[in-house]
């Protein structure tokens, strides 16, 4: 849905410059469960000749796991910047430019779903790889590669584009709009002919520790972990908060709101009567029981998220206020 700029509510209305981060348990969102799949990937290094990490676009900046620094030690190693169809890619020099400052110095934006700028990525890693030492591979004629990156970035969703692009073959592993599809280190899959190029597909592993819990809400916003471990009400009112910083106040219309608001209580209240997700509550008072209208906030949340969610995204860099000014 197109969340267009508009002038709703009271000239000037000052919106929240900063959003509540009190209370927010972000331990309990992103478990430290995943250092066993980070070992195998560890074990497995020694197979590969380089390392593909994969990263949601819309989120350039942060949430990137910090161990694969750890991981990849002396391997090559690509950035692919997936997603980029949902992207406001506006700034993409500067962030490049910012990446390229903190060590990563190959970045390539993607779209696996239609497959774009996915033809630069094996002549990128056979330059890598022909300016690395290949330790015991160096005999070996065929290549292979490791993916690996934080949940529901893509990293199946690459491989597959690759098989469609190089073997003109279809899907060769699972894919979901849901984290955690896959869930083991596979077997090698192929991916070219000429070279012959080989990828290992990699669960999503998160950083046991999240750097900050807004870096951890936009993870969640981008669908990296399932909304019910943060709270469907608790990423309704970030993603509130998002929409009126930005100026995208489609969600007054669609609702059939007075105004735009920045109290999410209000406008999920407003959601539950507009879907007729409300239900008649007593309430024992000193005078006897009096009904009372109680909303469905939870169904409300869910609703607001699965309409504005994807929406906003295609406007917004959810790591603007991270882009240095200069580049």
């Amino acid at each position: 849905m197109r969340l267009w700029p508009q002038a709703w509510g009271a000239v000037g209305a000052a919106w929240r410059e900063c959003f509540p981060l009190q209370g927010h348990d972000v331990a309990r969102w992103f478990p430290g469960h995943m250092a066993k799949g980070l070992k195998k990937m560890q074990s497995s290094l020694k197979l590969v000749d380089c390392v593909i990490e994969v990263h949601d676009a819309r989120i350039p900046l942060s949430g990137r796991n910090s161990l694969f620094q750890e991981l990849l030690g002396l391997k090559p190693h690509l950035l692919v910047l997936n997603k980029m169809d949902l992207a406001d890619l506006t700034e993409q020099q500067k962030i490049v430019q910012h990446l390229e400052g903190k060590g990563l110095k190959n970045v390539i934006f993607t779209n696996c779903v239609k497959d774009e700028n996915i033809k630069q990525i094996i002549p990128k890693l056979m330059e890598l790889i022909k300016y690395s030492y290949r330790y015991n591979r160096a005999e070996n004629m065929e290549y292979c590669v490791m993916v690996i990156g934080v949940p529901n970035v893509g990293k199946s969703s690459l491989i597959n584009s690759l098989r469609r692009q190089h073997l003109r073959t279809g899907k060769a592993t699972r894919v979901g709009g849901e984290p955690g599809i896959t869930r083991a280190v596979t077997s090698r899959i192929q991916v070219c002919e000429r070279p012959l190029t080989f990828l290992l597909d990699t669960p999503g592993v998160l950083a046991p520790r999240i750097e900050s819990v807004e870096t951890g809400l936009k993870l969640a916003l981008c669908g990296t972990v399932l909304d019910h471990l943060v709270g469907e009400e608790t990423m309704a009112d970030y993603l509130l908060y998002t929409l009126n910083r930005h100026g995208l106040f489609g969600y007054v219309q669609h609702y059939g709101l007075a105004s735009a608001c920045d109290h999410i209580e209000w406008v999920l209240k407003n959601v539950a009567v507009k879907l007729g997700k409300t239900r008649k509550v007593k309430v024992l008072t000193g005078t006897g029981n009096v009904n009372v209208i109680q909303p469905d906030y939870a169904m409300a949340a869910r609703d607001f998220l699965r309409t504005f969610r994807s929406g906003l995204l295609g406007q917004v860099m959810l790591d603007r206020d991270l882009i240095p000014v200069c580049g």
